[in-house]
């Protein structure tokens, strides 16, 4: 994992923090303390997810007995595995990769016992790497609708309610295949609100959702669910797997990992260095540029007032921005995020002197081919100095080219680990 190699020493500090938060929600470093006891009979091991290699890796070094199975990453996000088989998938949208990993899970876990153990590996993006449409919907139809929802900037929450009404794997039902065999799900957690039915669309997990709550979803964002699809959730065809359904009994779950043990991290380190920290929420959630106007907002009451803390602090949030796409350029919601807060703080009536950072905890953001940016109280002065029109490049969602030009991008690669955005603010007395 590298950084950023020149930079202010503000910036370095956000580092530093931001590398204490990934640490903190490693694989390697929190599956073991979670997992179960050996089973009189087999244990297959089924995974997901952009953490799911090295959640595999972890159950590995530390499993006493035999073990089998498959884990699905995506593209570039393989690991090492010595007992388990790793198969890299498309993501954001699904592909016939997707349907492929569907299947090699589902076959993994075919034909189990009561004596047996299936140890299920969750972690964030892995609805798209698994994808099984229902019968009667096409892939191309599961395509668009994730494109849809992508461009429109809808809530991981929401998308997640949508694909387990289009799946064969998702909401429970790669659970239910494995019955009679008792299931443990490990999750690490990237939605806010930690709720581990939601990650990864739930594949082992009951679900709640119905298929009108998908369909209004939909209908939400303006988004023509097609007649194949609307036939399918308007007769509640399959509404999942229910929490009482018997062939989940006796499974169990855990969340191993989330934004706010991250964040907690993060703020301990900020703490031991002798810097006032204050965790504003793990699950803030909205349009990037949004979030960004009230994030500024908080620096500026902080700068000018002392209020609701005093200066110098550093503030830090996690949850997940969306981006509605407005134009074609390169960028993602993290970069997008530290572009709107700069121009926000600059048209403020007193400008605070504020260092920034914002990433994905996963390493990648959208099409910004980095984990995200940091801003300093000049940024956009040196991007308008190399000719760049920030305002202009904000609304083409061209964040990430503008960074790249100021040597400002935060480059990790795949962190194999994911509890989504991560927010640093250092507010300075001006």
């Amino acid at each position: 994992m590298s950084f950023v190699a020149t930079h202010p020493p503000q910036v370095d500090l956000l580092l530093r923090v931001y590398r204490a938060m990934l640490s903190a929600v490693d694989p390697r470093r929190v599956v073991a303390a979670h997992l179960p006891a050996p089973p009189a009979g087999r244990t297959v091991v089924v995974g997901l997810g952009k953490a799911a290699a090295a959640m595999a890796q972890a159950v590995e070094a530390n499993w006493p007995g035999e073990l089998s199975g498959v884990v699905v990453v995506p593209q570039g996000g393989a690991l090492p595995l010595r007992r388990l088989q790793v198969i890299e998938s498309s993501h954001p949208v699904p592909d016939e990769r997707s349907v492929q990993a569907a299947r090699a899970l589902l076959d993994a876990v075919a034909g189990l016992g009561p004596d047996d153990l299936v140890i299920a590996l969750v972690s964030g993006g892995g609805s798209a790497l698994v994808a099984l449409p229902v019968d009667g919907l096409a892939l191309a139809d599961k395509q668009r609708i994730t494109k849809a929802l992508l461009a429109r900037g809808a809530a991981i929450h929401e998308m997640n309610t949508v694909r387990k009404h289009l799946s064969a794997i998702k909401g429970g039902r790669l659970a239910a295949a494995a019955a009679p065999a008792r299931v443990v799900s490990l999750v690490i957690s990237d939605i806010p609100g930690d709720d581990p039915a939601l990650v990864a669309s739930g594949p082992t997990l009951a679900t709640g959702a119905t298929p009108r709550d998908a369909l209004d979803i939909l209908r939400r964002y303006d988004i023509d669910p097609g007649d194949a699809l609307a036939r399918l959730l308007q007769s509640a065809h399959d509404a999942g797997v229910r929490p009482d359904d018997p062939r989940l009994a006796g499974n169990d779950h855990h969340v191993v990992a989330s934004a706010w043990d991250g964040l907690a991290a993060a703020a301990g380190l900020a703490r031991a260095e002798g810097i006032a920290c204050h965790v504003l929420g793990d699950a803030l959630e909205g349009e990037a540029r949004d979030l960004a106007v009230a994030h500024a907002g908080i620096a500026q009451s902080v700068a000018r007032h002392g209020a609701p803390f005093a200066a110098p602090c550093l503030l830090l949030s996690g949850g997940e921005a969306t981006v509605t796409l407005r134009g074609d350029g390169r960028g993602g919601r993290n970069t997008e995020f530290a572009l709107a807060l700069a121009l926000a703080l600059e048209h403020a009536p007193a400008p605070a002197r504020v260092h920034a950072l914002s990433a994905g905890t996963d390493g990648l953001d959208g099409r910004a081919g980095a984990a995200g940016a940091w801003i300093a109280p000049d940024s956009l002065a040196r991007a308008r100095a190399l000719g760049l029109a920030p305002r202009d490049m904000l609304d083409r969602n061209d964040s990430a080219t503008l960074f790249d030009r100021l040597g400002a991008l935060v480059h990790t690669g795949p962190t194999h680990t994911n509890v989504n955005d991560f927010r640093a603010i250092l507010i300075e007395v001006p």
